[in-house]
């Protein structure tokens, strides 16, 4: 198994999470979004058309996005579960991995930054100033479902889910763009427990092969 993958990519952050909770061995592929290596040609026709990480490769399959590639790998490597079974929890799980997967992060990622400053020439303030907004949007949504919904330790009950997956990368750079999470304090706390966990600290960006200190 390979996965394509940048350190400091939070999409690429949930899936390492995800393979560090499965006990999954993998050959690290790094993919430079700085430098643009995931345009280069051979990436984008052999590996992902959608020109992105992360992109998994197992054996003959190769797939892209991380909410899909972590729903193969509950599929194909079911223990331990990240997409509960049950109904009503299994809803609860997506609908905070999509607040965050699908309303914050797109608006907040490398490509769009970088379009914001390189095309519509915003200052590097206005340019922070749009991130923590779309920051603290989202955390808003994310912060009262779990007060309403969450349990225990983690987002929902008493073991990580693809929530916790998609809530640790996104607080991991909320905290590096400089946000304030005070505001927040039921995902902190997850936030702070899931760091404790091994596969937490295993998956974290600084442990990762292509790591560079910003």
């Amino acid at each position: 198994m390979q996965l394509h993958s940048f350190f400091n990519s939070s999409t690429s952050y949930r899936v390492r999470i995800a393979l560090a909770l499965k006990g999954l061995d993998y050959d690290y592929r790094a993919v430079n979004i700085r430098a643009g290596d995931h345009h280069a040609t051979r990436y984008v026709e052999q590996v992902n058309p959608s020109a992105a990480v992360p992109a998994l490769q197992d054996g003959d399959f190769t797939l892209g996005q991380s909410l899909a590639i972590i729903d193969y790998l509950d599929a194909r490597y079911p223990e331990p579960r990240l997409i509960p079974a049950e109904p009503a929890l299994r809803a609860r799980v997506l609908e905070l991995s999509s607040l965050i997967a699908c309303d914050m992060h797109p608006l907040n990622n490398l490509r769009v930054l970088g379009y914001l400053q390189t095309v519509l020439m915003v200052s590097p303030e206005q340019k922070g100033a749009w991130y923590m907004h779309w920051v603290h949007e989202g955390m808003k949504g994310v912060e009262r479902i779990l007060e309403r919904h969450g349990s225990g330790a983690w987002c929902f009950g008493d073991a990580p889910t693809l929530a916790d997956c998609c809530l640790i990368p996104q607080m991991a750079n909320a905290q590096r763009m400089g946000c304030d999470l005070a505001g927040y304090p039921r995902s902190v706390a997850v936030y702070e427990h899931a760091l404790t966990h091994p596969a937490f600290e295993a998956a974290k960006p600084q442990k990762q092969p292509d790591f560079v200190a910003a």
